[in-house]
């Protein structure tokens, strides 16, 4: 496969799953948003929703003050925000067509729908009813596009490409959206596991969703060590950091094998596996939710980086 049509698989699978991340993360704000103040910590939630996205500084400069409809501008509607859900649609549409010939039928139908059917919404008119909508059109274009990939495409190296591109950015978006919750949401002075955290934490489950999962696992009220523990440490669960990388791993595993070598990104993908899966949630907190999750994260962009040089130049 040459390389550009392999970069360009990645990152079509990487902007539909920034999109549908995204949408999460604003329905989980929303959410949030409607419960009496003080249940979203002691930055509001639309603040904790910029910052869960990494663009806080961007935001900072094309808006300042964060309300809900700068928020929902930014996040879903800006062209000057490269992960607007806006942009992601348009550029993994634009991918898409690059390589048609690389897709399903199937495949190319529900991306090409989806960004035909984003035009209908803008900012502007965007009440409360017409942004559950909105939301629910983004997730379920994104749920459509994966099950076509997942029922129609080969288990070739296109698949391959398509699959790693998906579990590297939704393992990025369930670290960040955990360490905002602990380093934006909790106020300064709540103890961990407080009153507040009951509403913050099914507020992070249901932009994952992940409380029926939680409930079917743990059988018990939600517990802040054991919601960590679910969504970095849990294979079971399919937006978990282990599951993420387990299957990271797998396909790159496939991918030398395909080849006849292997390299730099399939050693660093094991290594990260392997520390997830030798971990507790014990180690975890000993060593700090907050720190634990910035070394994750960097560790995600070196694979990333890893996977560039080795095969998508």
């Amino acid at each position: 496969m040459l390389s550009r049509t392999a970069d360009t698989l990645y990152w079509l699978a990487r902007y539909v799953e920034r999109a549908e991340n995204t949408a999460r993360i604003i329905d989980a704000a929303l959410r949030l948003s409607a419960l009496p103040v003080g249940y979203s910590g002691s930055s509001n939630e639309w603040e904790s929703a910029v910052a869960a996205t990494g663009n806080a500084e961007l935001f900072a400069k094309l808006y300042g003050e964060a309300t809900q409809a700068t928020v929902v501008d930014f996040l879903a509607f800006s062209q000057e925000n490269p992960s607007s859900i806006r942009s992601c649609l348009d550029i993994a549409r634009a991918n898409a067509r690059a390589v048609r010939t690389a897709l399903t039928i199937e495949m190319w139908e529900t991306i090409n729908g989806a960004w035909l059917e984003m035009k209908r919404f803008n900012g502007q008119t965007m009440t409360r009813p017409r942004l559950g909508e909105f939301l629910s059109f983004v997730k379920e274009a994104s749920l459509r596009f994966d099950g076509s990939a997942h029922r129609t495409m080969l288990r070739n190296d296109a698949f391959d490409f398509f699959r790693i591109g998906i579990y590297l950015e939704r393992a990025d978006s369930t670290a960040r959206i955990l360490d905002v919750k602990y380093h934006v949401l909790l106020p300064e002075g709540e103890g961990v596991g407080g009153g507040l955290d009951y509403f913050q934490w099914s507020s992070i489950l249901r932009a994952v969703s992940a409380l029926t999962g939680y409930h079917w696992v743990y059988r018990e009220s939600l517990k802040p060590w054991l919601v960590a523990d679910l969504l970095i440490l849990k294979r079971e669960m399919p937006r978990s950091l282990t599951s993420c990388y387990e299957n990271v791993s797998r396909h790159l595993d496939q991918l030398s094998r395909a080849y006849g070598r292997q390299g730099p990104s399939q050693r660093l993908a094991r290594s990260t596996y392997a520390r997830l899966v030798s971990m507790d949630i014990d180690a975890v907190f000993r060593q700090g939710l907050h720190e634990f999750l910035v070394e994750f994260i960097a560790d995600n962009n070196k694979v990333g980086q890893a996977i560039t040089e080795q095969y998508l130049v």
